[in-house]
Formats: structure tokens, sequence, C-alpha cells
């Protein structure tokens, strides 16, 4: 999954005092993604952010995290000079890209969360006036009346639903090509596993139960931590899709399912340890 990146590691604690050196990888964004160099050879594909030293303009520089010893910070002025070679990547596309290294690509959707945290929040929510950042932790404050803001990360299911020896596979009405699972946001007031029955219930008419909790992943680009689930079948196993959301629902053997693309997603996760037999 995206976030498998061992044995490097995300340190994503907040340090105001961060200062970039000339080898610091600097994000700029803007409304077409994030500027990015890809070199292509034979078999790989690699993901090149710029460097401090590579670039002018930068105004303010706000510090996003570390993967071990490498700097990320975001520059915050959007005519920050960056060389031609660098073009603007939209998430989507960069992700279909499969660049290496894992790491960076991780850092691309990490950053992607953190830079549009801090672009919806320049003003405070409720008296309207401009934010400014806090010294001790990772938040906004307004200095007017005192509002604090803190990063939004929004919970949300990727259910992987059995029927025996069958998984039930979907596509999506709109966006994602390839087979996925039942998935949505949590409402307020739900649990989890509650999101996990209605979501089902919603998208395929299917009753569930044995609701079990098999990993997470956060997803940068929709701002949310995914929580993966496997359950059973609970009464009748016929689908009735909801046309709004899913252009195709079935069951599929082990031997049927067709993985994604790429290994990143915790959807992907759940699909192949079930069509290995793991599950």
């Amino acid at each position: 999954m995206i976030q498998d990146i061992f044995p490097k590691k995300l340190y994503n604690h907040y340090d105001p005092k961060a200062e970039p050196d000339e080898e610091s990888m600097i994000i700029v964004e803007g409304t077409g993604g994030i500027r990015a160099k890809i070199r292509k050879t034979d078999d790989t594909c690699e993901i090149i952010f710029p460097r401090l030293s590579e670039i002018g303009n930068t105004g303010k520089l706000t510090y996003l995290f570390s993967i071990d010893d490498e700097q990320y910070f975001f520059a915050e002025n959007e005519n920050t000079s960056v060389p031609g070679d660098f073009e603007f990547l939209g998430m989507n596309a960069l992700r279909d890209m499969r660049p290496t290294p894992m790491y960076r690509l991780y850092a691309a959707f990490t950053a992607h969360h953190l830079i549009t945290w801090y672009r919806q929040n320049r003003f405070c929510g409720c008296c309207g006036k401009p934010t400014e950042q806090d010294k001790a932790e990772r938040a906004l404050r307004c200095p007017s009346c005192g509002n604090m803001i803190f990063p939004k990360v929004m919970p949300a299911v990727i259910v992987g639903v059995r029927n025996g020896d069958r998984l039930l596979c979907t596509k999506y009405r709109r966006g994602f090509a390839p087979y996925a699972l039942i998935a949505g946001f949590t409402e307020i007031g739900e649990t989890l596993e509650e999101t996990c029955e209605r979501e089902v219930m919603e998208e395929a008419g299917v009753r569930i139960k044995n609701i079990t909790y098999f990993g997470s992943q956060p997803w940068g680009t929709a701002q949310d931590i995914l929580a993966g689930f496997y359950c059973d079948v609970d009464g009748s196993p016929e689908i009735h899709i909801d046309k709004e959301e899913l252009k195709l629902a079935e069951w599929k053997s082990r031997e049927e399912i067709e993985l994604q693309p790429y290994e990143y997603s915790l959807t992907n996760e759940i699909m192949k340890q079930f069509k290995l037999g793991n599950i």
C-alpha cells in the first residue's frame, strides 16, 4: 500500500522551527496539481521534486514533514519560479504513472492533504478574519476570536463482503475504472461498523454480519483515513445495485477477481488477500 515505505519512515510531527537547506524538497501546488519531474528509463518511472537550490521567488516556506532526513516544505507563493522541466501533474495522473520510489509518491499524497487544509482555512470560519499558524502544534489559530482549526481527517470504510468463497466486487459509475469494493464516508454519530452496514445496504442492497477489521490507510487526495473490513452476507446474497453510485456489482470467485493495476490502495490489498486465499 502507498504508506508501506519501509525501511524509510515518515516523521509528521509539527516543527515550526524547521529551516530548509539547499537540499530540502519544495512542494509547489497549483490548479493543475503538484510540480514534479518524471525521469523514465526502460523499466522505471522516477518522480523528482524541486529542491530549494533549484527554485526562486519562494516567499514563505511552511514545513510539512520529513521522510528519514529528507525535509519537505510547501511554497505558499504561487509565483514560485521552478525550472521548466518540472511540470504540474495531477494527483490521479501521478498515481497512474506508478512512479518510483514509493516514498516520494506517498510524500506527494501527504503533502497534498496538508496543503489543501492550509489553503482551505486561510480565514476563520467563526469570524471571517485571517488565521495564522500556531507556534506549538499543527493548527491554525484565529488571533481575533481564538478559534483553533486542526487538520481535517475524514474517516471512511472499505468493505470486503464475502459470500462463501466469493467476494462482492464493484465498479464505480464515474471516475476510477478498475474493479473496487463497497466504500463510503462515516456519517456523524455513526460507528465504523455501522458505516459498513449502511454503505453495503445502500450500494448493493445486501445485509452483512461478522464485521472484522483488516487494516487502515491514509489517502491524502480525499483527506481521509480509510478503515478496511471483511464481513459476511447475512441472509440473501441477491444484489440490488445503486445505479447512481455503481455501474456494476457482482460476486467474484477467488480466481475471477481482477486486481487493480497498482498496489497502492487498501482496496486492492483486501481484494488480493481474499484472492490468495489468506482471508
